[in-house]
């Protein structure tokens, strides 16, 4: 594994009792990367976000977070890294500050200023004493990573980021991401289905369609083999695995 390597995911798969699941995922995150992890919904995104953090096992194989096996060294892998899976969670009768001030109990060696520090980055230090449940979906979000950068990580995997906000609140989570990326020198794996919103920010992206990766690359380069928008070669290439899919036998469904 290169050393640069902060995430290495070698043929993972998982099958539900469903026959839902993923195939052979093989991708991997560098230090300093924004990596986009884009497909429609139900591609499997999720599913890979939560065997990488060791909230679901896999059937076949392997994960490595900075060099170590998320099943034989758990807590080694996971020490350096940030999650926000599906949704943000909070308790709404508290102050965001509140929220963080009882988070930060589970890292005792963070400096005492690390809580109002973290509450700046995200844009969050006016509405800090305001209770979470009169904070709106954007707010909450920004309030999710910050509880996920608390522990100051240097890989912060966000599963869906804007999902459900409006066009401002997608503006703030893509501005924060970029902000974070350079002040806080912080590598990401984001998974969106939204790939011009991701497309400003990330450098790299993996595409999954029903369970498998069908195209992984730099934007870059994918802009320059394809002539065109990310968003065009995104469709395009989704439209051509379902047209191949149409003459052969009837494809697992994945989740």
């Amino acid at each position: 594994m290169n050393k640069d390597t902060v995430l290495d995911i070698q043929g993972l798969s998982k099958t539900y009792k469903n026959n839902r699941g993923i195939d052979n995922i093989t991708l991997q995150v560098r230090r300093g990367d924004v990596y986009g992890f884009f497909g429609p919904n139900g591609a499997g995104k999720t599913t890979v976000m939560k065997i990488v953090t060791g909230l679901v096992k896999a059937d076949r194989g392997s994960v490595r977070v900075f060099g170590y096996d998320v099943n034989e060294h758990y807590e080694e892998a996971m020490k350096d890294v940030g999650v926000l899976i599906e949704k943000a969670e909070a308790f709404e009768y508290m102050s965001g500050r509140k929220n963080l001030e009882l988070a930060a109990r589970l890292y005792p060696h963070l400096p005492n200023t690390r809580v109002d520090e973290v509450l700046d980055l995200v844009g969050l230090s006016a509405n800090k004493k305001e209770k979470v449940g009169h904070y709106s979906l954007g707010m909450k979000q920004r309030l999710g990573i910050a509880s996920a950068i608390l522990s100051k990580p240097q890989l912060l995997i966000l599963d869906e980021p804007t999902n459900g906000l409006d066009i401002e609140g997608m503006v703030e989570i893509r501005e924060l991401i970029r902000r974070l990326a350079v002040e806080e020198q912080i590598t990401f794996f984001v998974s969106s289905h939204l790939i011009t919103e991701m497309e400003m920010i990330c450098n790299r992206i993996g595409i999954i369609h029903n369970g498998r990766l069908i195209r992984e690359g730099d934007i870059g380069e994918l802009l320059q083999e394809s002539g065109q928008s990310l968003e065009t070669y995104f469709v395009q290439q989704i439209r051509a695995e379902r047209e191949a899919a149409n003459h052969e036998p009837a494809p697992i469904q994945y989740h």
